[in-house]
């Protein structure tokens, strides 16, 4: 078996991408075809015996879209100063979606405005364009004012037919059908007209074809959009690589693509480190937790491994490089959200799966019903009204609607609870979910340390709490401002500033205050600086046995007390997790943080499963574990780490406090950054579902009675023909309906 990437030009929307993997998956020997939307590639898996990539490619191209073999070693692309082509592609479709708009409602308020019984003021038109008196001209002024929409819709003419010509109908088939045989029909009843003959003005549907062509356009336009956001993510994952690094002993900076494995980087304070290696020399702190979600800064020391991309809190630190390329941890990362995003199935709208059959059905009904009226000996108008009226009343405006509409009122409803949805697609299938994987840091707990107990050797709290806020008032360590955050919050004087102080990388810092030497650090520093620490080491080990960092403070070498710093559970995360389990879900924690904080934390939110110390890269091979074994995973996290798991996942959903790359990579959006707003969006895609099943069912309902009708069966039976004019009133008054069952999802209770 061979296994080959693709580039794949052409694709527009998620039908595009299923109908590249149906017309491959049929080739002879063809084991495995994924499209990637976003990344606009195919990977394909097939017996090289039995079919040859010129067959895949002449195979794709017959499907209407463009494909050659992907190039995985290419130089690196000119850096773009223009615009972008992207941006200005979603900017194109945006003028062309707000000029169809202008132009449908002048479109359906001259044509239909005064046949509304309630009534509208009068048209401000010259009397030249008036229905009673000039109907020809009334008939071209409906022809100019569509014509720009159709114009701006080309596309949907362009791609719909080429996908019926290459037997994979879609959406935009449906949507070209339609639209194509109102306006048709249209201009040939224009011609008809006459002074003498006024009906034919009331046979115009062209604010029809206008009017379908502008309500599928402005969800092509949001999902291009969503698209956009989507590559972004990628884009920031790669940014977070500087550009530049520093030899350690040249002193000279060069391009990070140059520097090689082998090569020793100079890192100063609050530099990122460029790529992932090993510290040769010096000490400092390290914030990783953008990369590995660890809300606490790290202690590097000589042969301790550091990330590329992570942030050298303080002291200057030498790093020997041992990864580079595509090898580095952040590269990884990138390539796992790229390779998760194309596994992923595409899951394609209802109207689109059952286009194929759809369209031809309705075609060959239309076709049908004119043969056999010709048979009978009727006219050619006769004939033209009920294959008109087939193809009219079967237009797929309350079927395209069906849909969008739903899911419209969906994302609205969940962005008045600050649940904000990315997709239709991940609304539809949220609610199959089954277990739901939770990070830890900035999910289940509040993503930053803040004082937990404060243990004085002999005098108060507050009196302990004091002075380390005093000595650590000149630290930047996360950990010092959590307890100086503490005094803060009660309301504890710190009293004057330090006379001197000293940073001791790896072990804390040590202080002058009021005369006296006072020491703030870990056990390390206490026992270098023969401090006696017997008293409190029982509670620090288990202080630290439960995940928390304990910091012991010392003055003139006696031993002040213990302070311990932690990252604390969120309010609600407890109640959150028990109405995930109310629902029926498994819940499982997920994060690389040490066994023994994971494990506490499990213990107090309750959760069913805990998976500790676990590698960035690691995250999303656990997700696809569960999805293997037959789960459908709701990802929720907030940190960088957490990217590739939530694209791998069946539902991403990040924290809206966690990181921009989370936030990009992820389904749906949490703004308030509360837990409990997960089962609240299980619940909305529940009910979501529930609306677009009703809408779909009705719109269906409405073409299975509609069509016999217009095909002529009541004229058949001794009844009346149907008019096209009836038959555009049905198609709208099924709109109106999935309109109406839409709008009632917004008035539920989350």
């Amino acid at each position: 078996m061979r296994e080959e990437v693709y580039d794949i030009s052409g694709m527009h929307c998620a039908a595009c991408s299923a109908s590249v993997e149906k017309v491959t998956r049929r080739l002879p020997g063809v084991e495995r075809s994924d499209v990637n939307l976003v990344a606009e590639r195919m990977t394909i898996v097939y017996d090289e015996t039995q079919v040859t990539p010129e067959q895949i490619i002449a195979k794709v191209e017959k499907a209407g879209f463009g494909a050659k073999l992907h190039q995985e070693k290419q130089e690196a692309a000119p850096v773009q100063t223009g615009e972008d082509p992207e941006e200005a592609e979603l900017r194109r479709k945006k003028r062309e979606l707000i000029v169809s708009a202008i132009f449908s409602c002048a479109l359906l308020y001259v044509s239909m405005g005064q046949m509304l019984p309630f009534g509208l003021p009068a048209l401000p038109l010259p009397d030249l364009f008036s229905m009673h008196t000039h109907p020809m001209n009334f008939a071209v002024l409906q022809l100019m004012l569509a014509i720009p929409v159709l114009y701006c819709g080309r596309n949907f003419f362009i791609n719909g037919f080429q996908a019926l010509f290459h037997g994979n109908p879609n959406m935009d088939s449906l949507v070209a059908i339609g639209s194509a045989c109102s306006f048709v029909y249209s201009v040939v009843m224009m011609f008809l007209i006459t002074d003498d003959v006024h009906g034919h003005v009331h046979n115009l549907y062209y604010e029809s074809s206008a009017v379908v062509l502008t309500l599928v356009s402005l969800g092509k336009f949001m999902e291009s959009r969503n698209m956009k956001k989507t590559k972004s993510a990628i884009t920031a994952l790669m940014r977070l690589t500087p550009d530049t690094a520093l030899l350690a002993d040249s002193g000279k900076e060069v391009p990070t693509s140059s520097v090689k494995a082998g090569d020793v980087l100079l890192v100063k304070p609050g530099a990122r480190i460029p790529l992932d290696g090993v510290v040769t020399k010096g000490e400092s702190s390290v914030n990783e937790a953008m990369l590995t979600g660890e809300s606490l800064p790290v202690e590097k020391a000589e042969g301790s491994e550091v990330i590329g991309g992570s942030v050298n809190e303080n002291g200057v630190l030498y790093v020997k490089v041992t990864r580079v390329g595509e090898d580095t941890t952040l590269s990884r990362i990138i390539r796992f959200v790229e390779d998760a995003q194309g596994k992923k199935a595409p899951i394609s709208r209802t109207a689109d799966k059952v286009a194929g059959i759809f369209v031809p059905t309705v075609i060959a009904i239309a076709v049908l019903a004119a043969v056999i009226w010709a048979i009978a000996g009727k006219d050619f108008a006769f004939v033209l009204r009920v294959f008109t009226s087939v193809l009219v009343i079967a237009c797929p405006c309350a079927l395209g609607l069906a849909t969008p509409t739903a899911i419209m009122v969906g994302t609205g409803l969940g962005a008045k609870h600050g649940i904000l949805i990315r997709s239709g697609e991940i609304l539809e299938v949220t609610h199959s979910v089954d277990t739901v994987v939770l990070d830890k840091t900035g999910t289940v707990t509040k993503g930053e340390p803040a004082v937990t107990e404060v243990c004085p050797a002999g005098g108060t709290a507050e009196g302990l709490l004091t002075i380390a806020a005093a000595v650590e008032s000149v630290s930047q360590h996360p950990l010092a401002a959590a307890i100086v955050q503490a005094a803060q919050e009660k309301k504890l004087s710190t009293g004057k500033q330090p006379e001197n102080f000293e940073l001791l990388p790896g072990r804390g810092l040590r202080a002058t205050l009021s005369g006296r030497t006072v020491l703030a650090g870990n056990r390390r520093l206490m026992e270098e600086s023969g401090v006696d620490i017997s008293a409190l080491s029982e509670k620090a080990d288990a202080l630290a046995g439960q995940g928390e960092t304990p910091m012991f403070f010392a003055a003139d070498g006696a031993l002040l007390g213990l302070i311990s710093v932690a990252d604390p559970v969120k309010e609600t995360s407890a109640a959150a997790i028990a109405a995930l389990h109310k629902q029926g879900l498994r819940v499982v924690l997920l994060t690389g943080d040490s066994r023994a904080a994971a494990e506490h934390i499990g213990a107090l939110v309750g959760v069913d499963e805990v998976i500790p110390e676990v590698l960035p890269e690691e995250k999303a091979v656990h997700v696809q574990k569960l999805e293997a074994a037959g789960r459908k995973v709701m990802m929720v996290g907030d940190g960088i780490n957490d990217a590739p798991a939530l694209t791998a996942a069946t539902v991403g959903c990040a924290i809206g406090s966690g990181s921009d790359i989370a936030i990009e990579a992820a389904d749906i959006v949490l703004m308030r950054s509360d837990l409990e707003d997960v089962p609240r969006a299980l619940r909305l895609s529940a009910l979501t579902l529930r609306d677009i099943k009703q809408n779909l069912f009705w719109a269906f309902c409405y073409n299975t009675i509609g069509i016999p009708i217009a095909a002529g069966l009541l004229y058949a039976l001794g009844g009346p023909l149907l008019s096209p004019m009836f038959a555009g009133a049905a198609m709208s008054l099924s709109s109106v309906c999935v309109v109406g069952n839409a709008l009632r999802l917004g008035t539920v209770k989350l």
